[in-house]
């Protein structure tokens, strides 16, 4: 192949989702969180993350594996076209569950289930239940799904469960007959395609863990790839895939961009082509690929043009299992009181919201009481930052919330686009206490707030003056306080460079409290760091 042309220690554009490739934009870094987060939230429930096809969902799964921490047992689905019978059998393989092989039942299953839960809950384990390809589970499966959620202790849900999917995964979730299941999710996030910025440094993050000694595509080049893949992580790895093939039999050792127009042309269906390409896209293949093999014959007697050829363009395998027979549904097996479609929790914080949550300028108000500021409300962060605090605005869900364990002003979105705002003001035995104009709600944690898309704004104090990110290898003062959080076994070389070990140690903190494990100092790390400081001067939730 090409690789050996360009001195690349692999193949950097390969479609397997190897989280070695994971490129951390701002977008999977967030969604990665919030899967981290979901796990470390102990109030059970749901947490989804959808995304179009090749966004790179499963390989931010297999990356938040690797990163999970060393009490946590996971049971990962990546065929969920099963039955209610055949996805527990799957769940208990996975969790290395012994139930009999031939006559199990939903009610055996389960049992075995629970009593594993257990027992590893009286172990300090949790378990995470990863779902892949959410969206073709069937309307029996997702309610068999939701009643696993009812496995708990006193005070423990004793599963969590995360489903990733593509969006037809929200608009099943959507459905009334699911609003219970829905009302459960705590976190949502939906991955979106890269920008053009995040397209050209996704190429060139994949060509640097390659070990690429040189940019491979021209700047047109590049924005070519961007705006035939539409930023879709996985059109991005077949389109410059096959460029580089091309480029390889042109004796090229960039590729530019009519290399990458003609890959386009070859790999992509013709529904995804610019309209006037589309009569051509057949007849260039063809001719494309014959000038290939016939340039690649010399240099690769083991004939890998052709086999690139017929494996580039196939994105997912050619046919999948088939599923099996329905099992007979045993309703003695799922045996629940069904409870009213909306709680009067539920319908006082929706009432609350359409009436009260009209103000943001009150909204915040309130969160700069909780902080003892004075000063304009209307401009919240201008006037925050005047003090000393800063602003963090994300798209989350509870777990985030309750691990940042600061108060913060919630937006909401009515149907129709219309805007409404609240404060959250604290936590109190499994509810999030919402402030609306200086009435207060309360939702339990499992339920997902209405018309509420995960949208946040909290202040947040940092430790040391002007500083809000400490990244390895960085000279600073900020360091020293770093260091106090974090002291070394023997004296570092120099006490205000962020180095290798203290990276590990802040790495290691990350990794016990459910961040992202990056071993730089974020807004999140920093703020985790300071509630560990129980500071009077910073407001919390619990």
């Amino acid at each position: 192949m090409y690789t050996q042309f360009f001195r690349l220690n692999d193949a950097p554009f390969s479609i397997a989702p190897n989280p070695r490739f994971l490129y951390p934009s701002a977008k999977h870094r967030e969604a990665l969180a919030h899967l981290l987060y979901g796990i470390k939230e102990e109030g059970g429930g749901f947490v989804a993350l959808t995304g179009e096809v090749g966004t790179g969902k499963t390989t931010l799964c297999r990356c938040l594996i690797e990163q999970l921490p060393d009490n946590v047992d996971v049971a990962l689905i990546l065929n969920p076209r099963l039955d209610a019978l055949e996805l527990l059998a799957a769940v208990c393989d996975e969790l290395h569950i012994a139930y009999p092989r031939t006559g199990a039942s939903l009610k055996i299953l389960v049992d075995a289930l629970n009593e594993h839960l257990l027992a590893a809950h009286a172990k300090g384990r949790r378990t995470v239940l990863v779902i892949d390809e959410a969206q073709n589970l069937s309307f029996d499966v997702l309610e068999q799904v939701r009643l696993l959620t009812n496995l708990e202790t006193s005070q423990h849900k004793l599963l969590q469960i995360i489903l990733i999917g593509q969006p037809e995964l929200t608009r099943l979730l959507e459905q009334e007959r699911l609003r219970q299941l829905a009302q459960r999710i705590t976190a949502r996030y939906h991955l979106s395609p890269l920008t053009r910025a995040e397209t050209v440094d996704y190429i060139r993050h994949r060509l640097t863990v390659s070990g690429c000694p040189a940019p491979l595509f021209t700047p047109g080049a590049l924005a070519a790839v961007h705006r035939l893949s539409g930023g879709i992580p996985r059109l991005i790895n077949i389109i410059c895939d096959r460029a580089l093939l091309g480029a390889y039999a042109q004796g090229k050792f960039q590729a530019d961009r009519a290399t990458v127009r003609r890959a386009a042309r070859e790999v992509l269906p013709s529904v995804l082509l610019p309209r006037f390409w589309r009569p051509l896209a057949l007849g260039a293949a063809v001719a494309v690929l014959i000038g290939a093999a016939a340039l690649l014959g010399d240099r690769s007697p083991d004939g890998d043009a052709a086999s690139s050829a017929r494996q580039a363009p196939s994105a997912t395998p050619a046919h999948a299992p088939a599923a099996s027979p329905q099992a007979a549904p045993e309703k003695a097996d799922a045996k629940e009181t069904l409870v009213p479609a909306i709680s009067s929790d539920r319908a006082r914080f929706e009432d609350l919201l359409k009436s009260k949550g009209v103000d943001e300028a009150k909204a915040f108000a309130r969160l700069f009481a909780l902080w003892k500021l004075d000063g304009d409300a209307g401009k919240p962060c201008e006037t925050a930052e005047r003090q000393g605090l800063r602003c963090l605005s994300e798209s989350a869900g509870w777990p985030v919330l309750r691990l940042l364990n600061h108060p913060a002003v919630l937006e909401f979105a009515l149907p129709g686009g219309e805007k409404r705002f609240g404060t959250l003001t604290g936590i109190v035995d499994g509810s999030a206490m919402v402030d609306f104009d200086g009435e207060s709600a309360a939702l339990p944690l499992a339920e997902s707030p209405p018309f509420w898309e995960g949208r946040f704004t909290l202040l947040w104090r940092p430790p040391v003056t002007d500083v809000a990110v400490l990244k390895p290898g960085q000279s600073s003062p900020a360091v020293k306080w770093l260091r106090q959080r974090f002291p070394a076994k023997k004296k570092p070389a120099d006490p205000q460079r962020f180095d290798e070990a203290l990276k590990a140690q802040v790495a290691a903190f990350q990794k016990q409290h459910g961040l992202i494990v990056d071993g730089a100092v974020g807004p999140h790390t920093f703020i985790v760091l300071t509630n560990e400081m129980k500071r009077p001067d910073i407001p919390r939730l619990d």
